[in-house]
C-alpha cells in the first residue's frame, strides 16, 4: 500500500461498518489542507482498493473496509510453549487448535538467523 491508500484504509478503520462517500473520505482523511489543494486525491487509490479487496462499494458508490470472512476464526491456530500446552492440558479444556514447537524446531529457527 502506498501513502494514500494507509491514509485511507486508517480513516475507513475508524468507520468499519458505514459506507462514507469519495467525496467525505476525499475531505475527511486528507486534511484540510489537502482537500483545498486536490478535492478528488484519494479516488484513484479508493479504486485501487476496490480492486485488490480492501475495499467494498455499495449501490451508491460509497465504500467501506471489507469485513473480514467469516468462519476463519474456527480454525485459527495458535502456538503455545510447552510448559504452557501442559498447563492447558491438564485444565481439562480441548486446545488442539494449539501448535506446539519442539526445542528442536527453536534451535534450527535461531541457527538459521
Amino acid at each position: 500500500m502506498d501513502a494514500d491508500e494507509k491514509e485511507i484504509y486508517y480513516f475507513l478503520k475508524s468507520w468499519t461498518h458505514e459506507f462514507m462517500s469519495a467525496r467525505e473520505i476525499c475531505r475527511r482523511a486528507g486534511g484540510k489542507r489537502r482537500s483545498r489543494t486536490e478535492p478528488d486525491w484519494a479516488k484513484p487509490a479508493l479504486l485501487r482498493m476496490v480492486e485488490r479487496g480492501i475495499l467494498e462499494t455499495d449501490a451508491a458508490g460509497h465504500y467501506r473496509l471489507k469485513p473480514p470472512a467469516r468462519g476463519r476464526e474456527k480454525h485459527k491456530r495458535r502456538w503455545a510453549s510447552p510448559q504452557i500446552a501442559q498447563i492447558l492440558k491438564s485444565s481439562g479444556r480441548n486446545f488442539d487448535d494449539a501448535i506446539i514447537i519442539s526445542d528442536q524446531d527453536l534451535d534450527e529457527y535461531y541457527d538459521g538467523l
